[in-house]
């Protein structure tokens, strides 16, 4: 895992620019602790920052390839894993190639060379990597099918930026620090539109595509997209094949020259994970695998449940721990950490805009990853299950099904993902989030696939699940890429797989739903691996911590910010609406959009501080 950037200027030589592609590369740092490489010709600059996990003293970025007079051919910079990669080299040696390393990054290059752009749909991984090709001075930027691992872009006037993070882009004076309405409406909505951005001119390769940009300008090329396709197997070979793919995802994400481990919640999904890897590890002869749990300090005495929690994780994690027989590791933390001003600007940094919603997630995510990392470089997790197989409450609710918008922003659902309750009217009236939200949720209507002849209900189906699994997932996505990277910490997500998602997306909502709860097919899938506690047990979402002491310090910083006279996101906010939040009752579990808000508040004042944007509002 690495991090990734470039510039590409057909007017300019940027052998003597040498300082400022190397600026943009230092930007990666914590994606890769451990190797620096920069690669300059003519128009091209190529940087990369390693995170070394497989061929630990070979492959080395950017990566060249030579002809046999020692020409250099096309140069490679590359982050991610490519799981199918040992099947891919085994190909290509077959086809003449000959490989001077161990590892997947050299095979992505000699399969560029041997099937050019068509190399993406032979790839099995999560990516985002750009090629230079130095035959036909063209630039190939390609992420991975369900976006994984996040790839930015900004067109200039003769070439392009691009970079693994927006913090790359912007350290090129040719980068503007600006910020449109619709990109603030892309901070302040649960809305994720892909290929959008939040910063003027610049954009994010969307999953499944690949952009290419030469001396006659940028084209985009979507290579994967999801698709409607009838399924014909009945409901026993169904939970048989989820099952099979599930053993054969997990088992070639275990991969890996560095210590590796599993993020343990006690929920369905993390714990199918952890117990297929179990499974796959004992196989190979390598004993118990390494899991990690979080919770907070006095959380057994404090822990009320709320809508969506009913019950702490720990007795859940601790079941599968006994079950399964990892060795486990509770990360413990204190509340009071979560708002300590090193750790929120750490965070700011990791993600290059206010990280709105989820409030204290984002830090407790931080410091969770931080620790893993203490013990492991590489980590599998559980995100994106619930998105395909139906986990959030959302996918059984009539109204929110059938609702002329995303279905976690109706009534019931969207209050959780509020925040706005303390910015002004008038600038939010400006912005029409209301009509923002609309237009992008009709763009993504108009992407579904439908199956001729499928039913009102089917399709009604089919579009939730379209909808989770291009615009929710990615904030989830971006999330757990941003905070785990942020420490040096790979996360691989085996439920975002292609195949499954194929699979899963095609498999009628009766299937899913069949034994009248949430996850029916991944609950049958893994019977016979997991306790009949976690088998049992409701849907709930990562932990947050309910100590008022962390609500304590949000309002004590608030109330400074409204003090300054030159905090810039004051004239943004409504003050008599924050006078009465701040004067409210602390710790009331039943109104998470309170602290979204103080949240929301706080994150825009220190981005527009710590970057410098200037709003085009």
């Amino acid at each position: 895992m690495c991090g990734i950037t470039g510039w590409i200027d057909f007017e300019r030589d940027l052998t003597h620019e040498s300082a400022r592609a190397g600026a943009m590369t230092g930007t990666m740092a914590c994606r890769g602790p451990d190797a620096e490489g920069l690669w300059i010709d003519g128009h091209a600059a190529l940087g990369h920052r390693r995170l070394a996990v497989i061929d630990l003293e070979g492959s080395r970025q950017p990566m060249t390839a030579e002809d046999d007079e020692g020409r250099t051919l096309a140069s490679l910079t590359f982050c991610g894993e490519i799981y199918n990669y040992r099947e891919l080299r085994a190909q290509l040696t077959t086809l003449g190639h000959r490989f001077r390393t161990a590892g997947d990054t050299e095979v992505v290059l000699r399969g560029y060379l041997q099937w050019g752009p068509e190399l993406a749909e032979r790839l099995n991984g999560m990516f985002a990597l750009a090629i230079w090709d130095t035959r036909t001075e063209e630039l190939l930027l390609l992420r991975d099918r369900m976006g994984v691992k996040p790839l930015f872009y900004l067109p200039t006037e003769h070439g392009v930026l691009f970079g693994s993070e927006p913090k790359a882009i912007l350290a090129n004076p040719l980068a503007p620090r600006r910020v449109s309405a619709e990109g603030l409406c892309e901070i302040l909505d649960m809305v994720r539109t892909p290929e959008a951005a939040v910063f003027a001119g610049m954009h994010e390769v969307r999953p499944g595509q690949m952009v290419r940009v030469g001396r006659q300008g940028l084209r985009k090329h979507t290579y994967w997209r999801l698709e409607a396709r009838e399924h014909t197997d009945d409901l026993p070979t169904t939970i048989a094949t989820v099952r099979e793919l599930l053993e054969d995802v997990v088992a070639r994400q275990l991969v890996s020259d560095v210590p590796l481990c599993l993020l343990l919640s006690g929920g369905l999904d993390s714990s199918t994970v952890t117990a297929l890897a179990a499974r796959a590890s004992a196989a190979r002869g390598r004993g118990a695998v390494r899991s990690f749990s979080v919770d907070f300090a006095d959380a057994a005495d404090r822990f009320q449940p709320d809508a969506v929690r009913g019950m702490r994780d720990t007795p859940f994690v601790h079941d599968v721990v006994d079950h399964v027989g990892t060795r486990h590791t509770e990360v413990v933390l204190e509340s009071a950490e979560l708002s300590a001003p090193t750790l929120r600007a750490s965070v700011l940094r990791a993600v290059d805009q206010p990280p709105a919603f989820w409030g204290d997630m984002w830090p407790s995510l931080y410091l969770l990853f931080r620790s893993v990392k203490q013990h492991s470089t590489v980590a599998l997790s559980g995100e994106a299950a619930d998105e395909l197989f139906g986990g959030y409450r959302w996918f059984r609710n009539p109204a929110a099904v059938r609702a002329d918008t995303f279905p976690w922003l109706t009534s019931g659902s969207a209050r959780y993902f509020g925040g706005l309750a303390l910015l002004d009217k008038g600038f939010l009236d400006k912005l029409d989030l209301t009509g923002y939200r609309q237009d992008r949720y009709q763009e993504a209507l108009a992407e579904v696939p439908w199956l001729p002849g499928e039913s009102a209900d089917d399709r009604m189906m089919r579009k939730v699940g379209y909808l989770n699994l291009t615009r929710f997932v990615q904030t989830l996505l971006d999330r757990k890429d941003r905070m785990s990277m942020a420490v040096g910490l790979e996360v691989r997500v085996p439920f975002c797989d292609h195949r499954l998602v194929e699979y899963v997306f095609n498999t009628p909502w009766a299937m899913k739903s069949f034994d009248g709860r949430e996850k029916s097919l991944l609950r049958a899938a893994a019977s016979d691996l997991l306790p009949r506690s976690v088998l049992d047990r409701v849907k709930s979402p990562y932990p947050a911590t309910q100590d008022p002491v962390y609500e304590q310090a949000l309002r004590t910083e608030l109330a400074d910010v409204l003090a300054a006279p030159d905090s810039p996101v004051a004239p943004l906010l409504d003050r008599s609406r924050a006078a009465r939040m701040l004067a409210g009752p602390l710790g009331d579990v039943s109104r998470p959009y309170d602290r979204g808000s103080l949240e929301m508040a706080l994150w825009l004042n220190a981005w527009l501080t710590e970057y410098d944007v200037t709003l085009d509002v």
